[in-house]
């Protein structure tokens, strides 16, 4: 054959296509695979025995069951148990990746450090542990011998309940000081909300797996709310009885997120206008005699009072203009809730990492009691905390004794906020306004103010004029590096550590987490260096720890559990904890078996079913469920005698001036003006954290385009609002507020209210690994955090904006 130009391209042609026929490049594929697997620099998986180590995750305070597989003594994969009664299997993206956060020493401490570069800079030189907890010892001790104890200052990140908040607290107060501070929770407002209208201290318990008609108020079912596990959970059992046309799912939230989106029923209302649809529905049901009158007539105070304002004030025409929804779908959204079996009022937006409004509670609250849909099954189940055994008391010595007795920097507890156990950011301003910071040693437990509290510039300026800064966390997060000095903790996966009623559950559960590997690197249970520090500062200080360690002080508590001689401590799934039942026969027969089952599967739970004393059911002042509460009432009254009611009023926040005072009602948030003409309002997703914790890096794999493109987040505008202000999709933006400024790209979208911008919670780290770091923009850095009438606590969603396009 000729080589001709023909005969060459046949040959070329054909050649290419024999070399795919012929198993050659497959197999030098194959032998280059087989080389490069050799090199010694590339990991490679684990050789050993195949074993499971069953535990509890902390990540959040949802308390799911987990199973860790491990290899050898490498942990290699995390799955939600099957035998764990609050997630039946299920697990939220967070758990399934928690072990980046082990291994991944980019993300972590690995020992105790010191800081030698700016604030901020993360610049850090090892230390040994003997080290650092003398210079803090001594610094602590300084300050008590200049009888300034109460300069020392704790911010504790803890799930409240936590023995490891005890903890956190005790030790403030065993050194003397009474600026005890918590990072702002729903729990929080529950809390407050539980005590004035129920008078109870128990935890938020909704028998979601048992209502019938769920109205949502915010709360993110399918974006992390509550226990995690536990919801998806339930959201399958209520998708089986809405098939068959038992069960309706009603979203209210201005934005149409996953659970807007997958509910029966999505009802847009205006941010920051909830209280008003709540007392708009109740409007409704009162006037229509659709109420539950046997519970409202003879277990409830106060609702003569209620039913006039309601009927005056919040008529479904009166609600239309506020809330932007129609009287006739207020009407019909009413009548709908009043004629189910078993309906339930759930309030607290997104995951319920953050507080909401007091009177906002109390309004859907009243649903609730109006419906008489308290400890019934589907509604509200009121119960005391977990029968845990109290640590004994503090006794401070003399120069604790006068720290404790100063007035606490953030006024919680004062005649201005009376119902607040701790206020953050009134600390932080009490801090920036004098020439000199009050606190001189800050305590940081498992919290990351930097990044999560709003207005996170104002806060940083704060935390930068306290001269020493002490933090705990395991984590190289922003408050961590603000530190003069890190005292590591363990991973959530090396320590033993509790979960006290996870939120939201309608069943007491006490959680108990398993090292399932030991510590990598060198950190110390925090649990076990409070008790360590204490004896280092003095004797009367340490004698407020007499455990020999912090497994010691857990015992102490979980003792009550045995005492109550009710739970159980393994999990039968043929017989699910939320169905109702009776209370079963311990399955334990002394305190120390008890105690090691509780380590070996990881709970005690007391299942669902009728409750004691219902007699003493409530434990207001009037005994009652309260719709007025006389406590508000007790303690405006109080205030006034110093000053005016009206002065009074204007203190603590609150609009209203009538007998609305004392009872659920709306108050209008920030309003509209020239200079700020839109609102920002932030959402959360289940896949992205938006806490103390960072999100495994693995998870930014899951994240859409539109939410986060290279480095750059999306904030997302509709349509109509984007074409008032000349934008289009992807366009870069700056979103300006009285707090400052960031800048994203625009995504378009028609589930976003017109007039609002929606930003995602979760991004905008300045900490971390090149995975997390600078991708997106936090918008706590630019929420203009008012304050919440009664309990001062942050206003996080509604944030006076304007945009500017790039």
């Amino acid at each position: 054959m000729g080589v001709t130009r023909r005969n060459f391209l046949k040959f070329t042609v054909g050649g290419v296509a024999g070399l795919h026929i012929t198993p050659l490049p497959y197999k030098l594929m194959d032998d280059v695979a087989i080389w490069t697997q050799n090199w010694p620099w590339v990991p490679v998986p684990p050789e050993g025995e195949f074993t499971c180590v069953k535990s509890v995750c902390s990540l959040c305070p949802g308390g799911c069951g987990i199973e860790v597989r491990k290899v050898d003594e490498r942990a290699v994969k995390i799955e939600g148990r099957t035998d764990y009664p609050v997630n039946p299997g299920g697990l939220c993206p967070s758990g399934m990746g928690g072990l980046q956060l082990l291994y991944n020493k980019d993300l972590r401490f690995t020992g105790p450090m010191k800081r030698v570069g700016p604030r901020g800079s993360g610049k850090f030189t090892e230390i040994t542990w003997d080290e650092a907890l003398n210079e803090l010892s001594s610094r602590i001790t300084d300050l008590r011998e200049k009888g300034r104890p109460e300069a020392v200052a704790t911010v504790d990140g803890n799930p409240k309940g936590s023995t490891m908040s005890v903890m956190a607290e005790r030790l403030t107060k065993a050194i003397g000081s009474p600026n005890y501070e918590r990072m702002p929770s729903l729990e929080d407002t529950y809390g407050m909300g539980n005590v004035l209208m129920q008078g109870n201290e128990g935890p938020m318990a909704y028998d979601l797996e048992n209502s019938d008609y769920i109205l949502s108020f915010g709360s993110g079912l399918l974006e992390g709310w509550g226990a995690p596990g536990r919801v998806m959970n339930a959201w399958g059992l209520l998708r089986e009885k809405a098939a068959e046309g038992n069960v309706k799912v009603v979203q209210v939230e201005s934005r149409a997120s996953n659970t807007a989106s997958k509910a029966d029923q999505w009802v847009a209302a205006k941010p920051g206008t909830d209280a008003a649809l709540a007392l708009g529905l109740a409007h409704v049901i009162i006037q229509k005699g659709a109420y539950n009158s046997r519970f409202v007539d003879s277990l409830t105070f106060g609702f003569d009072k209620f039913k006039a304002m309601v009927l005056e004030q919040y008529s479904p025409e009166q609600v239309a203009h506020i809330t932007g929804i129609s009287a006739e779908a207020i009407e019909a959204l009413a009548e709908d809730f009043a004629g189910a079996k078993a309906p339930l009022a759930v309030y607290g937006k997104g995951k319920g990492t953050m507080n909401g409004s007091l009177y906002e509670f109390m309004a859907v609250q009243a649903l609730n009691g109006l419906t008489g849909s308290i400890n019934r099954p589907g509604g509200i189940l009121v119960s005391d905390p977990l029968p845990l055994s109290p640590l004994p008391d503090v006794n401070p010595d003399a120069i604790a004794g006068k720290g404790l007795k100063k007035p606490r920097l953030d006024q919680a507890g004062s005649r201005q906020y009376p119902v607040t156990g701790s206020i953050i950011t009134n600390l932080m301003e009490a801090i920036s306004k004098g020439h000199k910071s009050p606190v001189d040693t800050l305590l940081v437990f498992a919290a990351n103010p930097a990044y999560t509290l709003p207005d996170s510039g104002a806060v940083k300026k704060a935390l930068e004029k306290i001269p020493f800064i002490v933090s705990f966390s395991s984590l190289r997060d922003e408050t961590s590096y603000m530190a003069d000095l890190i005292l590591p903790d363990h991973s959530y996966l090396e320590k033993i550590d509790d979960i006290v009623w996870p939120t939201g559950l309608q069943y007491p559960l006490y959680g108990l987490s398993q090292p399932v590997v030991e510590p990598i690197y060198n950190t110390k249970h925090t649990g076990d260096v409070i008790i360590e520090l204490s004896k280092l500062i003095g004797q009367t200080t340490g004698s407020a720890f007499p455990w020999e360690d912090y497994e010691a002080v857990l015992k102490t508590r979980a003792k009550g559990l045995f005492d109550s001689k009710e739970g159980l401590v393994s999990y039968d799934k043929s017989r699910p904890a939320w169905e109702w039942q009776r209370s079963p026969r311990p399955d334990y027969d002394s305190f120390n078996d008890m105690w090691n089952k509780i380590k070996s599967g990881g709970l005690w739970y007391r299942p669902v079913g009728p409750l004691k004393n219902k007699k003493r059911l409530f434990k207001t002042p009037t005994n009652k469920f309260e719709f007025f509460s006389t406590q508000i009432e007790l303690a405006v009254n109080e205030y006034a005698k110093k000053t005016t009611r009206k002065k009074a009023l204007e203190n603590m926040g609150i609009a209203a001036t009538d007998e609305a005072v004392c009872m659920p009602h709306h108050e209008e948030s920030h309003s509209h003006d020239g200079h700020f003409p839109l609102k920002m309002v932030p959402y959360e997703m289940v896949n992205l954290a938006s806490s103390g914790v960072p999100s495994p890096p693995f998870l930014y794999k899951t994240i859409f385009d539109d939410q986060l493109l290279g480095n750059e987040s999306f904030a997302a505008i509709n349509p109509a609002t984007a074409s008032e202000h000349h934008l289009e999709q992807d366009d870069q933006v700056i979103i300006e507020s009285a707090a400052g400024a960031v800048q994203v790209r625009v995504n378009l979208s028609e589930g976003a209210m017109p007039g609002f911008v929606y930003m995602p919670m979760g991004f905008g780290h300045t900490a971390y690994d090149e995975f997390i770091r600078e991708k997106g923009a936090n918008p706590n850095d630019i929420i203009h955090a008012g304050k919440d009438p009664l309990s001062g606590q942050p206003v996080w969603w509604a944030t006076p904006v304007k945009i500017i396009k790039v």
